[in-house]
């Protein structure tokens, strides 16, 4: 198991899109952020296969989730079904962490839906125990004009790092 930096044409691919210029406008808003260096794409290989995702953002609009100088966030969190319980998102999580923490980031952000018992359990775990606020637009969600999208409520939590 492999945890690295991953490229956008990777993004592009594992999302199912040619191009960016055939991708939806949330991978678009992801890949413009990627290129700029305002976010990162995390991966979890498999024998050449990625099998897990994670993507941090540094600066957002709402600097509740990513100020640019002390929050970054973490999105897309995902394990392949047939790798989960493993251990292997944990590490995934833990090394883009000390990443971040090694940026000089002193708080890091994750969204958790309320409803989400095993995620909640993992967060808490892993130290992202204050719970900031319920939101109901995901700033790293992007309708067709590349405003936030609206979605059912979900939590805010930040870790100190």
């Amino acid at each position: 198991m492999k945890i690295r930096r991953a490229a956008v044409h990777e993004l592009l691919e594992l999302w199912g899109y040619e191009s960016v210029h055939t991708a939806s406008s949330n991978a678009k808003f992801f890949c413009d952020n990627i290129k700029s260096g305002n976010a990162e794409f995390w991966t979890l290989d498999h024998e050449g296969e990625l099998v897990g995702e994670l993507y941090v953002f540094y600066d957002l609009e709402d600097k509740d989730f990513a100020d640019g100088r002390s929050t970054a966030y973490l999105c897309a969190f995902r394990v392949r079904t047939d790798f989960r319980g493993q251990g292997l998102g944990t590490k995934l999580i833990c090394r883009v962490i000390e990443h971040i923490k090694d940026l000089g980031y002193q708080r890091i952000s994750i969204g958790v839906d309320a409803t989400d018992a095993a995620n909640i359990r993992l967060y808490t775990r892993l130290g992202f125990t204050i719970k900031a606020k319920e939101c109901i637009e995901d700033p790293c969600d992007r309708d067709e004009n590349m405003q936030p999208r609206s979605c059912p409520c979900f939590w805010l939590l930040y870790k100190e790092v």
